[in-house]
Formats: structure tokens, sequence, C-alpha cells
């Protein structure tokens, strides 16, 4: 899975808005919709946000692994 359909997946099944994930980033809601569509590419630092947001690791959701591990403790 492509990290692009994975964060939409997550946003979902969280039953979260893109206008609330993008607030949640510090961006418009339409530049969060290309990041999901894939028409453009989502920074790491915000990659790491969501990571951290959703408790899921990084490998999970940039979709290297389709086992949900937790987000690793500081």
């Amino acid at each position: 899975m492509k990290y692009n359909e994975r964060i939409r997946e997550i946003r979902e099944d969280n039953s979260l808005t893109q206008q609330k994930i993008a607030d949640l980033l510090h961006i418009g809601q339409r530049t969060y919709a290309d990041y999901e569509s894939g028409k453009t590419r989502i920074p790491v630092d915000s990659l790491l946000i969501l990571a951290k947001f959703y408790n899921v690791s990084l490998d999970y959701i940039t979709g290297a692994s389709n086992i949900q591990t937790k987000y690793p403790k500081e």
C-alpha cells in the first residue's frame, strides 16, 4: 500500500476529516487532499506528526509494513 492510501485509510478509520488533519499539520485542507491523492508528496516531518498522532510506526504509515505497531516511545 502506498503512503497516500495509508494516510487516507487511517484518517477514515478514525472518523476524522481532512480539515481536522490539515489543522494538525498547519496546512490548508486542499494541500492535505493533495497528499492523500498522491498529487503532492507529504514532507517527512508531517509523516512523523501523523505517526505520532495516530500512534503507529513510521513503517506502517508509509506503507513499508502492513503490521500496525505503535509509535516508538521517546
